[in-house]
């Protein structure tokens, strides 16, 4: 360990490990340390059962009924992959894909009125849904159609809408949306997670809805992609990269102090050895002096024996609850996954429902998304707090991660790495380099 190396990256959380390969790749001597004996951090998935049962201290005696438990891998943070997201084009880009097998989501579903809907997936869908009137059905279609012409170096595609000037709000009212399409628009397939983007300039709006539209065509049933054996597998591909470059892995080491000298980090001591370094990249939970608390995540992972009722039987999907459908300031989200995965044994499924912490009953905050999913055999309750850093890094070339959101998808994970490495690395990373697509992927 008594080495110098160009980073040092502590822990193994996802946005840990995505930094770690994306470091490696780029020519930098790495090295990766983690506390822990496993991959993953707060977003590691359990395996097998009874450490599940272990971690929220509940007997683990009596768990015949739930098959093989070394057939179950539960995530403590589920999310799903945007088809054609930011996460996705990390992992094209830096070939994780060859370490990782994906299954399309079945369907993405919002919640209106005390019932969830099915978000169309195509136009038979949409003029078929009962989500939406026949004339707000055809106002839709010509908004999705503007989004999908839309571009930012033809101004001819911007009719009468100025993609940095025109809110958010003064887009829908141009095509004449009714607010409940607006909500489901925002939420279900832009995916804000409130509403203050509605005064805000409509271009990221228009970007997020041709991302879930894209991501949508590209397997037809949902946007989403979720891997088999859980998002345990992600990290571990990451940190499989990294090796491949280069990068030294010590699991299960403890980190004593992060040796700043004159304002600047140096490295790392751990017992009687010294790594030094030029720069430290981490989660919140390695530099408690350098982050502040901003909120909590309330999550309840739950195991069912059944689909989620009014789904189609869908074996995976998401559900979002919009927040003034429940009298919220932010979204509840709705996570499945089943047996088909590889993540839970033959005939069950795994359910998450998650949302920011608004009150002084977290539990009873999620309870919409709790009665959705019929009876429930096992519920594991976390309340987590949330954690950003207090500084951008640049001075002490700390580089420090935010704790993860409530949301069901990687796009907000995938923000705060790019954003991360750009503070490190003094540069953007080059999307254009990725040169094919996931549909040369198996999936």
């Amino acid at each position: 360990m008594d080495e110098e190396y160009d980073a040092i990256v502590l822990g193994t959380g996802l946005k840990e490990c995505i930094l770690s390969g994306m470091l490696s790749v780029s020519g930098k001597k790495v090295l990766h340390i983690d506390r822990n004996k496993y991959y993953g951090g707060e977003s590691a998935s359990i395996t097998p059962l009874e450490d599940l049962f272990s971690k929220f201290a509940f007997e683990t005696n009596n768990l015949e009924e739930y098959g093989r438990t070394r057939d179950w891998n539960v995530d403590l943070i589920p999310k799903f992959l945007m088809a054609n997201g930011l996460l996705v084009k990390l992992l094209i880009h830096t070939e994780v894909t060859r370490y990782l097998e994906f299954k399309v989501i079945e369907g993405s579903y919002v919640y209106k009125g005390g019932k969830i809907y099915k978000v169309p997936a195509d136009e038979k869908e949409a003029l078929a849904s009962s989500l939406m009137g026949m004339f707000e059905k055809k106002r839709f279609r010509s908004f999705l159609i503007y989004v999908k012409d839309f571009s930012l170096d033809d101004k001819k595609t911007w009719k009468e809408i100025d993609p940095h000037k025109t809110t958010s709000q003064q887009l829908y009212e141009y095509f004449k949306l009714d607010k409940d399409t607006a909500e489901f628009t925002g939420h279900a397939l832009a995916l804000y997670r409130d509403d203050e983007y509605l005064n805000q300039p409509c271009l990221d709006l228009i970007n997020r809805v041709r991302l879930y539209s894209e991501s949508l065509a590209r397997y037809g049933k949902s946007p989403y992609l979720y891997p088999l054996y859980g998002l345990g597998e992600l990290p571990q591909g990451f940190a499989r990269l990294s090796a491949i470059y280069g990068g030294t892995y010590m699991l299960d080491k403890p980190v004593d102090e992060i040796v700043v000298e004159n304002g600047k980090v140096v490295g790392v001591r751990s017992g009687g050895e010294m790594a030094r370094c030029k720069q430290i990249y981490c989660d919140p939970s390695y530099v408690s002096e350098r982050v502040a608390k901003v909120g909590q995540v309330v999550r309840c992972i739950c195991l069912l024996n059944h689909p989620i009722p009014n789904t189609k039987d869908s074996l995976s999907c998401q559900i979002i609850i919009p927040q003034k459908q429940v009298g919220r300031r932010s979204d509840i989200y709705v996570s499945l996954v089943s047996y088909t995965h590889q993540v839970a044994a033959k005939g069950w499924f795994v359910a998450m429902v998650s949302a920011f912490v608004e009150t002084n009953n977290p539990e009873l905050e999620i309870k919409p998304g709790l009665d959705l999913l019929g009876p429930i055999r096992q519920k594991f309750v976390s309340v987590t707090d949330i954690y950003k850093p207090t500084d951008n890094g640049l001075e002490s070339q700390i580089f420090i991660s935010e704790s993860f959101d409530p949301t069901t998808h990687f796009e907000t994970t995938c923000l705060d790495v790019l954003d991360i490495y750009k503070r490190g690395t003094g540069e953007e990373f080059d999307f254009t380099k990725v040169k094919r697509n996931l549909g040369d992927e198996e999936v």
